[in-house]
C-alpha cells in the first residue's frame, strides 16, 4: 500500500512502520528545527530527542484529533514538549552527585544560567495570554510546584475555584497555542 498525505494518519493509527516513515520526510525537518532551536546549547541531545518525538507521535497517534489541529501543528508542538522536557532533564543531571561512583556531575554554571532563561522566557510567552492572577497561579502550581494547601492558605480562595481558573487557563492556553502556530504556518 501506498502511504500519502491522505492516508498516513490512519497508518499511523494502524502501526504501519512505512506510515512513520512518512512522517520523517514529511515532517521531519519541520521537528528537527524545533527541537534544534530548543536545543541549541545540546546538540549532543537533538538526535535523541528527535527519535523520542517520534515514539510520541507513534505511541500517542490514537490521542490525535483532526477536527481540533492539524497533524504538523500537534507533532510540532510534540517536539517543542519533548524539547523542553529534554531542556529540564539537563538541568536535573548538571545538579546530580553519583556518591557510589564518586563521579560528581560539575555544573556548568554558564550553560544553566542560559538554559534556566531559555526556559523562564519560554513560559513567560505562554502565559502572556493569561490574566495575572491566573498566570500566578499556573506557575506557583506548576512550576515553582508549590503544593495545593498553601496556595490556598495564601491566596484565601478555594480549592474548586482554583481548580476552575486553572482549567480555563489551560484551555485558553491550548487555543492560543494552536491560533499561533496555524497563523505562523507550523
Amino acid at each position: 500500500m501506498r502511504i500519502g498525505e491522505h492516508n498516513f494518519i490512519r497508518q499511523l493509527q494502524l502501526h504501519n512502520e512505512k506510515a512513520l516513515v512518512y512522517v520523517i520526510d514529511a515532517y521531519g525537518g519541520l521537528l528537527k528545527s524545533i527541537i534544534r532551536k530548543q536545543l541549541y546549547c545540546l546538540p549532543e541531545r537533538q538526535e535523541e530527542c528527535m527519535d523520542d518525538v517520534l515514539l510520541n507521535i507513534w505511541q500517542n497517534i490514537s490521542d490525535f484529533d483532526e477536527t481540533r489541529n492539524s497533524f504538523k501543528n500537534w507533532a510540532a508542538a510534540i517536539a517543542r514538549y519533548r524539547a523542553v522536557d529534554y531542556l529540564r532533564q539537563y538541568q536535573r543531571e548538571l545538579l546530580t552527585v553519583d556518591i557510589e561512583g564518586t563521579a560528581v556531575a560539575k555544573e556548568d554554571k554558564r550553560l544553566a544560567a542560559v538554559m534556566e532563561q531559555e526556559i523562564s522566557e519560554e513560559v513567560e510567552k505562554m502565559l502572556d495570554c493569561l490574566k495575572p492572577m491566573d498566570r500566578e497561579l499556573f506557575l506557583r502550581l506548576y512550576v515553582e510546584e508549590q503544593p495545593m494547601e498553601q496556595i490556598i492558605r495564601e491566596t484565601g480562595m478555594k480549592k474548586e475555584v482554583i481548580y476552575n481558573r486553572l482549567s480555563r487557563s489551560k484551555k485558553r492556553l491550548r487555543r492560543q497555542f494552536c491560533l499561533n502556530d496555524v497563523q505562523r504556518g507550523v
